[in-house]
């Protein structure tokens, strides 16, 4: 599918020009494609997917015809109250109000018209339970698994997803697939149909890896990525990768609207000319690295879990034509706690803790000190803030989450499995540390003994109770998800630590996307210092600033808008392609 650069002519003129192919940017280019644009899609990185790739690629949008399916009761007007309590005044609220009044729309424009294709889940709660508004289905959707072999050799495109979220060496699992291997690791023998599906997905991924690199079958973020561009090759969209936009210029025929790019490749310049507008969708500011150190202060790259490309290039030249960002976020990222392991090629491994272990029975964070801080089952997005605001009173980052055998048993610690699948190298090389006891792990740690004890003897007797008298661990319907449905405890989120040996590992606060980005109005249209447009420049993903404003409120919070808005941008930028025509 990818173009070489030097093979288009010089100038160039397509309808619309998108910048950066993750989720937002494909999505926008699928969009103009489906309504007859001439599209080029430019990526800077070899692969195509950007963060989305590997991210489970729940999208979170209202009034889908798939929320009906589990939750009939939902309404735009609910959903608006829900984002009017969890984001407040931090954005506009009529483009708050576009993203909902359009998503049913755009979710059926991409199903009915390519391969992408979504399904609603039973229980997906809001991360804002608590809140008025809220649900606990219905909202979040996610992609259909999909076959890669369907793509050829453009499979190769495919960011491939962070490899220790698969399993025997590049199989792909979803939640489904956790659910039947546990099943099956703990009682093969004992069901007809777990045993059928382990087996037949096994088999596939064992021919898959005679023939290549890894595993065709795709699900999450992968599945999204794959549909989008097996869609955008049947579209005839034209893709160039390693790619990098150098100027971003006004209009030549002096009416001052963004249309002119200059692209390198290699050893190739073409000047590309976009009748209807460019897309910006390249993810982000987060490694850039004056941007960096003044938007997250004190957040290592390292930490960082999102893909390479958002290096904030783009957002260099959108400012020299006239774009500004927004302002009044609760955050300027999105967060999650990681933890770090080297790899045995040299590099480092970037694990984000969403679910499976932190908010478990028999867990417990704390900070340096040894003491407990905050509400350990609360979404990660907050953790990663918490953890920041924490390190200013007494050291926090890094923090140390902790269990006991019982609990790496059940539920695994980050990148070493339950059962302890790969817990002694996990030991070997330092990324999970072991003491026989409480004072022997925490020696190990560096930290007070005697606090490590009291936060461990403290979680025992709210597991007793089932409730948290210092951080109220478990008390919302969100919070409860993210612990143990299995749980014989009164809270599916506490349970005691007492079993040795006793295991720690090492979390930072790691950003996972950019929260502050171009303001826009309720067309993804950029906006200048005076709050007008930038016509011919819009914005969309990452680069859009967040209507969340820096808000985490639910499952799929950046893929809802990223769809949503990259329809609106299409939309708007074909329109205009036509008026010029």
């Amino acid at each position: 599918m990818k173009t070489e650069l030097k093979s288009l002519p010089d100038p160039s003129e397509f309808d619309v020009v998108v910048v950066g192919a993750g989720g937002a940017g494909m999505s926008a280019a699928l969009f103009a494609a489906i309504d007859g644009a001439k599209v080029l899609l430019v990526e800077s990185t070899e692969y195509v997917g950007g963060t989305t790739a590997y991210s489970g690629a729940t999208t979170w949008v209202v009034g889908t015809r798939h929320a009906p399916k589990v939750n009939p009761q939902d309404t735009l007007d609910q959903a608006e109250r829900f984002l009017d309590l969890a984001v407040g005044d931090r954005t506009d609220r009529s483009v708050r109000r576009a993203f909902l009044d359009n998503g049913a729309d755009a979710v059926a424009k991409i199903e009915d018209h390519s391969h992408v294709k979504y399904r609603p889940r039973d229980f997906h709660p809001d991360y804002l339970s608590e809140l008025e508004g809220s649900t606990t289905c219905g909202r979040a959707l996610e992609p259909l698994p999909f076959d890669g072999r369907l793509l050829g050799k453009d499979f190769d495109l495919v960011r491939p997803p962070i490899p220790e979220f698969t399993v025997l060496g590049g199989m792909m699992v979803d939640r489904d697939d956790i659910i039947q291997l546990l099943a099956f690791n703990r009682k093969w023998w004992g069901s007809w149909s777990t045993f059928k599906y382990v087996t037949r997905t096994m088999l596939r991924h064992v021919s898959d890896r005679l023939s290549g690199p890894r595993g065709t079958r795709l699900v999450m973020g992968n599945a999204l990525i794959g549909r989008l561009l097996l869609s955008l090759r049947e579209r005839g969209v034209t893709l160039l990768t390693e790619a990098r936009v150098t100027h971003l210029l006004r209009s030549r025929a002096g009416s001052g609207a963004v249309d002119t790019l200059v692209i390198s490749q290699h050893d190739a310049t073409r000047t590309i000319h976009a009748k209807g507008g460019v897309i910006l969708a390249s993810g982000g500011f987060n490694r850039h690295p004056q941007r960096r150190a003044q938007l997250a202060p004190g957040s290592a790259v390292a930490w960082c879990a999102g893909a390479p490309g958002h290096t904030g290039a783009m957002h260099d030249l959108a400012e020299t034509v006239g774009a500004v960002y927004g302002r009044g976020g609760r955050s300027n990222c999105f967060w999650a706690p990681v933890s770090l392991r080297k790899r045995t090629d040299g590099s480092t491994a970037v694990f984000p803790h969403f679910v499976f272990d932190r908010a478990k029975p028999g867990t417990v964070i704390v900070n340096q000190k040894g003491q407990r801080y905050y509400n350990e089952s609360t979404s990660y997005h907050l953790t990663g803030i918490t953890m920041q605001e924490a390190n200013a009173q007494a050291p926090s980052v890094p923090s140390f989450l902790v269990t006991d055998a019982n609990g790496m048993r059940k539920y695994g610690l980050g990148m070493v499995r339950p059962n302890g699948m790969g817990l002694r190298a996990g030991i070997a090389d330092g990324y999970i540390v072991q003491g026989q006891t409480l004072e022997e792990l925490a020696g190990k740690l560096g930290i007070d003994a005697t606090h490590l004890k009291q936060a461990a003897a403290d979680i025992g007797r709210f597991a007793q109770t089932g409730v948290d008298e210092q951080f109220q661990r478990g008390t919302t319907t969100y919070q409860r998800a993210n612990g143990d449905a299995t749980w014989t405890g009164p809270n599916p989120s506490l349970g005691p630590i007492e079993t040795a040996p006793f295991y720690a590992l090492r979390l930072y606060p790691g950003d996972i996307g950019a929260a502050t980005g171009f303001e826009t109005d309720d067309q993804a249209r950029t906006l200048d210092a005076s709050g007008q447009p930038v016509e011919g420049l819009y914005a969309v993903g990452n680069d859009q600033h967040s209507i969340m404003g820096g808000t985490y409120p639910g499952p799929g919070i950046t893929l809802g808008p990223g769809l949503v808005f990259a329809y609106l941008a299409a939309r708007s930028a074909v329109q205009r392609a036509r008026v010029r025509s």
